[in-house]
């Protein structure tokens, strides 16, 4: 059974099971639900029901431990490709009410839904009032689902908290890699949010990304961004009313998107994502936290090698030097875990102490660059580490 994410996650449906557990036995629940917006676990709403997700979060952490919760690394373009090719026993699609035409459009949710709806036997449309219906998106006939449900219900809502002083500096640095002109693609957290905030004085940007938020607002009323092109909008119901009215954005579809030939297609593309370590070899891990599974690789693999292929494009891994909590680096050796980006891939690696662009560099020059920009206290440490990873080689 296919359940939307993001703003587009079916809460009622999920209350109607947990208040009658014994209608989701032997489901196998799938959809791409983001970590810190979709908290439902929906193999955990019986203990005969299964699902398969692409990222993992503290919610779902107790039916992937009990085998419930099938975790594959993909990327997005991959689970698009996976999904579209999979045909589905039901699937609940969240619905803006319908227009004159018949048609209901997918709202300010636009991304995984239109690879399953093909597929699909059983259709369940769920039309939800507080969904907007965007002037630019994708919609669906009204007349080929096999039940619709009317029922109101806020759509989740997103806030990364205030910008911390840290996080500030970084998307400072981020900024002055993007000129007026470039198309920006940011991911979620206080360094994204904090990037886009910073680029309220550019002119002539244009946004092309797998979800925008709050900071969009401000873009838009100065002007800054000329269009948008996105999957989904995370953040306030003003922010969901202003994309949906604004005929700079336009919502499509995550093979759209995401899709290689089109963001290498787009001159100067720049995509700003975060990460949890860089080590001295530039691999990333987006993905592991002391040994555990705690997010996915999600849109990061795409949006990088889109602004890689780009002319004059630069794929960015911003992040704090240091942890919040022990002050340990964040500029690492060697990565414990497996990589959610390969050396083969090089970035360019921002944090609050300066830039390493580790394109066209060699393993030594990269170890150089990235101990350049850790936080000092973990230089010296860091270049005896690389001395004896070097030796050893």
């Amino acid at each position: 059974m296919f359940v939307p994410g993001c703003g587009g996650e079916p809460l009622p449906f999920a209350a109607a099971l947990v208040a009658q557990p014994d209608r989701a036995a032997n489901l196998t629940f799938e959809g791409v639900w983001i970590p810190g917006v979709n908290r439902t676990d929906w193999a955990g709403l019986h203990p005969d029901a299964k699902a398969e997700a692409i990222f993992l979060a503290p919610e779902w952490h107790h039916s992937f431990v009990a085998g419930r919760l099938s975790f594959s690394p993909l990327t997005y373009t991959q689970v698009w490709r996976h999904l579209a090719q999979r045909p589905f026993d039901a699937g609940v699609f969240t619905l803006a009410p319908p227009g004159p035409d018949g048609r209901a459009s997918l709202g300010v949710a636009a991304d995984f839904s239109p690879a399953v709806f093909a597929d699909t036997r059983f259709r369940i449309g769920w039309i939800n009032p507080a969904m907007p219906a965007v002037c630019d998106g994708p919609s669906l006939p009204l007349n080929a689902f096999d039940v619709v449900i009317e029922a109101e219900h806020p759509l989740p809502g997103y806030g990364a908290g205030a910008i911390d002083p840290i996080s500030a500096a970084i998307a400072a640095r981020v900024a002055e890699l993007i000129p007026d002109g470039a198309t920006v693609q940011t991911g979620l957290g206080k360094i994204g949010i904090a990037t886009l905030s910073a680029l309220a004085e550019r002119r002539g940007l244009r946004l092309h990304s797998g979800m925008v938020t709050e900071p969009l607002l401000d873009l838009l009323d100065r002007d800054a961004v000329d269009d948008v092109t996105t999957g989904v909008a995370l953040g306030s119901d003003d922010l969901y009313a202003r994309v949906a009215a604004d005929p700079r954005v336009r919502f499509r579809p995550v093979g759209q998107t995401h899709a290689l030939i089109t963001l290498a297609a787009i001159p100067r593309f720049v995509a700003v994502n975060s990460a949890i370590e860089v080590d001295l070899f530039g691999q990333v891990n987006a993905e592991w936290i002391d040994g555990r599974q705690v997010s996915g690789a999600g849109g990061l693999i795409d949006f990088l090698r889109g602004a890689w292929s780009s002319q004059g494009g630069v794929p960015i891994i911003a992040l704090p030097a240091i942890t919040g909590g022990d002050g340990a680096s964040r500029i690492v050796p060697r990565l414990a875990m497996p990589p959610s980006i390969g050396r083969t891939d090089p970035v360019v690696v921002v944090t609050e102490h300066g830039v390493a662009d580790l394109r066209n560099l060699s393993i030594e020059t990269r170890a150089r660059a990235l101990i350049a920009i850790a936080a000092p206290v973990h230089r010296a440490a860091l270049d005896a580490d690389w001395s004896a990873l070097r030796r050893a080689m």
